[in-house]
């Protein structure tokens, strides 16, 4: 079976890899396994290259059979982060998507060489929360709030897909939902609606999240 290591930034991430992802790509002889940034014990967050590079080395170096990727949010990432500064002024989410991804991987493979042939960055545009806006009417059931449908819906109909919801401080998808619900908890909730919404639609609305579990069903011993 191949084993994929998933650094994730979070405990919504890593929850969102348990409950959503490792059953389906198990029936694909595929092995997920996420963990959280930095040491055993720390809760995530607080994002810097140097911390993940360790992350990243450990696992490629530490399992040579292994492959290696990343769930992290644009959002949060620190401007001195490998192609944070670049990919802001990029127009266009595509451009941006690919600026941070391919800065990643150009320093990855500078610090690991060959390794980093089995490292496959991946960055969430703009943040984990941008996937729930893939089905505003689950979104709203599975938070236990159906009266947030209508306003969610607004929100999601003014971007082109989920991830196109930007990452200004007060309009990010979080901030967004913040607004709406004060007592928005991002590990309760944010798992909630994500199983209500399921992977299938997740995946038909996020093209590039799309695109990164597509890299991983690929995968094979050979790659």
């Amino acid at each position: 079976m191949i084993r994929v290591h998933i650094i994730c930034e979070g405990q919504t991430e890593e929850n969102f890899v348990h409950e959503l992802l490792v059953e389906p790509f198990i029936s694909k002889n595929i092995h997920l396994i996420p963990s959280l940034i930095g040491a055993a014990g720390h809760k995530g967050g607080n994002i810097n290259f140097d911390r993940l590079m360790t992350d990243i080395r450990h696992r490629l170096l530490g399992d040579k059979a292994a492959y290696c990727t990343t769930f992290l949010d644009f959002y949060g990432l620190p401007s001195n982060f490998p192609g944070k500064k670049e990919a802001v002024v990029c127009a266009g989410l595509d451009e941006k998507f690919t600026c941070i991804c391919n800065s990643v991987n150009k320093k990855v493979e500078n610090l690991i060489g060959d390794n980093a042939m089995r490292f496959i960055p991946y960055v969430q545009m703009h943040e984990f929360e941008g996937l729930l806006f893939s089905n505003p009417k689950e979104f709203a059931i599975g938070i236990g709030r159906k009266e947030l449908e209508v306003k969610l819906q607004k929100i999601r109909n003014i971007f082109t897909t989920p991830e196109d919801i930007n990452d200004n401080s007060s309009t990010a998808p979080s901030k967004r939902i913040n607004n709406l619900m004060q007592d928005y908890e991002k590990p309760l909730h944010g798992i909630l609606a994500a199983l209500e919404i399921g992977l299938d639609s997740i995946r038909q609305e996020c093209r590039h999240f799309n695109n990164w579990l597509n890299q991983l069903e690929s995968l094979d011993f050979n790659n």
